[in-house]
């Protein structure tokens, strides 16, 4: 592994651990206190750079407004913003980002894929796009090892949105943090 490689792999893990700590903590925590108790630590995919995607979105020139149905049946609207284009596993694969606030800089990219219901959380997993994502350039940097589950995999007293089947990948997303059970 490079040394660049190494760094990746250490800055996903430290990230990892601080998230991991988050959730043994009481107030932060989703997880219900029985399971905080014996709680040691998330599972994840081993940090891999070929899920790492430094690209351009392409914002819609409409952008739409999607209602996105819940955990507990509810909805919610999205703006649909743009587009990232990706290859993952030798497949072609668009992945649609989302605002809950047309003035707010950061996305959501919520997704199922392959590994939705067997080794991962069956509703999906979302990674949010803050607007430090962003290299000089323009270009977002679009990171599945930072792929995680939303809080209703913890615990049904939360109401998680749901991916939109337009972000229902066909391709295996083998990266970021897997089932909790």
């Amino acid at each position: 592994m490079s040394d660049s490689a190494t760094d990746y792999a250490e800055q996903v893990r430290a990230y990892r651990e601080r998230k991991d700590e988050a959730f043994r903590d009481e107030r932060q925590s989703p997880l219900p206190a029985a399971d905080r108790e014996t709680f040691e630590g998330l599972n994840y995919y081993p940090p891999d750079e070929d899920y790492r995607f430094v690209v351009p979105l392409h914002e819609h020139d409409e952008k739409e407004t999607v209602v996105v149905g819940t955990s507990t049946e509810g909805e919610r609207e999205y703006v649909r913003w743009g587009e990232f284009r990706v290859e993952i596993g030798g497949e072609d694969a668009t992945i649609q980002a989302y605002k809950s606030d047309p003035d707010d800089d950061r996305l959501w990219v919520p997704f199922r894929d392959a590994t939705s219901g067997d080794e991962t959380y069956g509703a999906g997993r979302y990674i949010d796009l803050e607007p430090d994502h962003r290299t000089e350039g323009g270009e977002w940097v679009l990171d599945f090892n930072l792929a995680y589950n939303p809080t209703c995999a913890y615990s049904d007293r939360y109401e998680c949105p749901l991916p939109p089947t337009e972000n229902w990948l066909d391709v295996a997303v083998e990266a970021g943090e897997q089932s909790f059970h």
